[in-house]
């Protein structure tokens, strides 16, 4: 027995028969819903089984003025596909596999470099107190033996690097595979980081001895102790770099940028350096460290800017940078 039904946007509407269900869907390319034909099939009620057996979120059975609605939605959207969890799920077990290798690779790495550069410490220090550029080599190192294995990194402007003189690199923060791909580049320049990370064996270590700037977020102080830190490094031929955002973008999107690094090249008339970081918060999201999804990274350095004026010089260097994220 075909039942007349109307139909209404996702719904199918018909009046309440003992013996009659019927089951709506779109194109499964273009919508959520289970891949069923749009067609009113008499079946018997028990041919379907209990809410509770579908294992469906989405599930929704109810009476409203006196007509029956079903819903029956897919648990992912866009696949229409009973069994679609199982692809995302081997998705996401491989990406955890992966996460696990990187950190693996990374420790046995950055243990051997470690004491490489413990040893040389007090050389370094005697020889290159504020550049240390042999600590830099050694990042340098640990940081393409890490990535290599598991990601492609392309590079765009390498002859816009400056020679071997002080600048402020600045550059977007998506992920914290920002600080393996920068390091790749061999530059002795110095992060700015949280107190915290000096806590970490052997990788916050490892920044203490390469003369990494602390900072205190919230502290002004600790801010102002930062921004003179960078003024003296300067002064004495080493680079700095900040990322201008102050934190990783959850999105994807370029925060607004914090003028702390503008200043600094102000003040000491030194070149900023823009950089844009892109693939790496699609491998390894903000929030998600534990995970290494497939991908590859690009690398654009931009031309060296200068300016008397650190607002001018501040969204300059965004605008650069965000054009650049937007570009094909």
């Amino acid at each position: 027995m075909v039942q007349s039904c109307s139909y209404k946007g996702h719904y199918t509407v018909c009046p309440p028969h003992k013996h009659a269900i019927s089951i709506n869907s779109t194109n499964s390319a273009q919508s959520s819903y289970l891949s069923v034909p749009r067609k009113y099939v008499s079946l018997p009620q028990h041919y379907f089984k209990p809410k509770e057996d579908l294992n469906r979120p989405y599930y929704d059975n109810r009476l409203h003025n006196g007509n029956r609605y079903v819903v029956v939605r897919s648990e992912l959207a866009g696949t229409g596909n009973y069994d679609a969890g199982s692809p995302l799920s081997e998705h996401k077990l491989g990406s955890k596999i992966r996460g696990i290798c990187f950190y693996a690779v990374t420790a046995f790495n950055a243990i051997f470099l470690f004491v490489l550069m413990l040893v040389a410490h007090p050389f370094v220090l005697l020889f290159d107190q504020y550049r240390r550029r042999f600590h830099h080599f050694i990042a340098k190192t640990w940081a393409t033996f890490t990535v290599t294995p598991f990601l492609k990194i392309e590079y765009e402007g390498l002859e816009n690097l400056p020679p071997d003189i002080p600048a402020v690199y600045i550059s977007n923060h998506q992920s914290f595979l920002d600080i393996y791909t920068l390091f790749t580049l061999g530059r002795s320049f110095k992060f700015i980081s949280k107190t915290s990370i000096f806590l970490y064996p052997i990788i916050g270590w490892a920044m203490f001895l390469m003369g990494t700037i602390p900072l205190k977020r919230m502290d002004s102080r600790s801010q102002l102790d930062c921004f003179k830190r960078c003024m003296y490094l300067i002064e004495k031929g080493a680079s700095v770099f900040f990322f201008p955002e102050g934190t990783r973008s959850k999105d994807g999107k370029l925060g607004v940028f914090k003028k702390g690094a503008f200043s600094v090249s102000v003040k000491t008339k030194v070149p900023v350096v823009p950089i844009t970081l892109k693939g790496t918060g699609k491998i390894m999201p903000a929030g998600m460290e534990g995970i290494l999804n497939f991908g590859s990274i690009k690398v654009v350095i931009h031309k060296p800017m200068k300016g008397n004026d650190l607002d001018v010089l501040c969204n300059e260097a965004r605008n650069i940078i965000e054009d650049e994220l937007n570009r094909q």
